[in-house]
């Protein structure tokens, strides 16, 4: 039987589907389903959500709930065969009704399959649209979403870049267009954007659509105050950096780092213009990483300022280890003084691995064995000074070997 609602599904789901194609679908389920019985006792919801859908019982108990109305299965049986005529599988059904139960009651004919339609119209093919119903939840059971695809797909510039977009902000399909997304975005062309900057930025921080305007317009003016002008690479950064923060605020932080890193008015200005995220961090952390960078490696604060995006990395996980493995290599004659530390900050693990470490391995042997178990002890969030003991015991055996010589 479900063999048979799927072949009707899809040809009918083709696309030359047509809104009015769903009438001759409703009468061959309905005469191909079993009958029902006419006693309401007989459907428990939560079974048929474990046995027809594919829900874990915690989450069919959960789902239940919000279905207790449903007297027969009529209904979701029409949906869930409509759901695998489109090609979704059985595991993104289940994660589906788990997360909008109340798709099971959702019209077949008066909303699904008009959807389908409209989205078809749009140039979407099956396969696009089952992967756009993944990500909806709710909104596939609204009419409203075709017409907020049709304004979508010119501004995220194709299919694929909405997906992603999705993917971070599911309510895109859920605001209000022309409330929120239609003025945000008005806004932002005011401010200078062209169509293919608006596209980067609504790709990467896609909940700025979804913002109060007048809370976004608040963001951009806060942004722009810190020194990050729309038309900057950084600015999708910089609206991330002081979305939470007042005016007030983003001022506190300033004067913290231009006092924890001694810098300058123009020193702290230029920080915050190259990594802005950096009026996120902690007091705490950026502390921390004033007293190792400066007092401990010895980087000048004009330095600092400059490179700011190594204040963004973990102290116990990245900065500490590699500076002990570079002044190991330094004062034991393996690397040249004149290579900077930041230059071995900034470069993936990986590379970080293939030039650091493993041409070392004759002269150096135990080096990679220690620069594991220091990172393996940053993963269990504690100082990494296991190397730092290893490889200043190391360097005093260096330097024992040299006098004894």
């Amino acid at each position: 039987m479900l063999r048979l609602h799927k072949w009707i599904l899809t040809e009918l789901l083709l696309p030359s589907t047509s809104a009015y194609a769903i009438s001759p679908l409703h009468r061959l389920i309905s005469a191909a389903a079993p009958a029902v019985s006419p006693n309401p006792s007989s459907f428990a919801v939560e079974d048929y959500l474990v046995s027809s859908c594919g829900l874990t019982r915690p989450q069919a108990a959960k789902a239940s709930a919000r279905l207790s109305h449903l007297k027969s299965p009529a209904k979701p049986d029409a949906v869930l065969s409509f759901l695998a005529g489109l090609g979704l599988s059985g595991a993104d059904v289940a994660a589906l009704v788990a997360k909008d139960p109340q798709l099971l009651c959702a019209g077949v004919e008066k909303t699904l399959a008009p959807n389908v339609a409209g989205l078809t119209g749009l140039g979407l093919s099956r396969s696009e649209i089952a992967r756009l119903v993944s990500l909806s939840r709710n909104s596939f059971r609204y009419r409203s979403i075709v017409s907020k695809l049709q304004y979508y797909m010119p501004l995220f510039g194709s299919f694929e870049n909405l997906l992603r977009a999705l993917k971070r902000n599911f309510y895109l399909l859920s605001s209000d267009l022309d409330g929120i997304v239609k003025p945000n975005v008005a806004y932002l062309q005011e401010c200078g954007l062209g169509a293919c900057d608006i596209a980067k930025l609504c790709i990467s921080r896609p909940g700025l659509l979804t913002t109060n305007p007048e809370r976004f317009q608040g963001m951009v003016a806060r942004a722009e105050n810190i020194g990050m002008p729309c038309s900057s690479g950084m600015f999708s950064h910089a609206l991330h950096a002081v979305a939470c923060f007042s005016k007030e605020e983003i001022a506190a932080r300033v004067d913290y780092l231009k006092n924890t890193f001694m810098w300058t008015d123009a020193e702290v200005g230029i920080a915050v213009s190259k990594a802005p995220l950096i009026l996120t961090r902690s007091k705490e952390s950026l502390q921390r990483r004033s007293e190792f960078l400066i007092s401990k490696v010895g980087l000048e604060p004009a330095y600092i300022a400059c490179r700011p995006a190594m204040l963004m990395y973990s102290l116990e996980g990245r900065l500490r280890p590699r500076y002990y493995v570079v002044k190991f290599l330094k004062e034991s004659g393996l690397l040249d003084h004149d290579r900077h530390y930041f230059g071995a900050v900034m470069i993936s693990e990986k590379v970080f691995v293939e030039k650091f470490i493993c041409p070392h391995k004759d002269a150096a042997p135990h080096l990679a064995e220690d620069y594991v178990t220091a990172c393996r002890g940053s993963a269990l969030c504690r100082p990494s000074l296991v190397l730092v003991e290893i490889i200043e015991s190391r360097l005093m055996k260096c330097r024992r070997s040299e006098q004894v010589g």
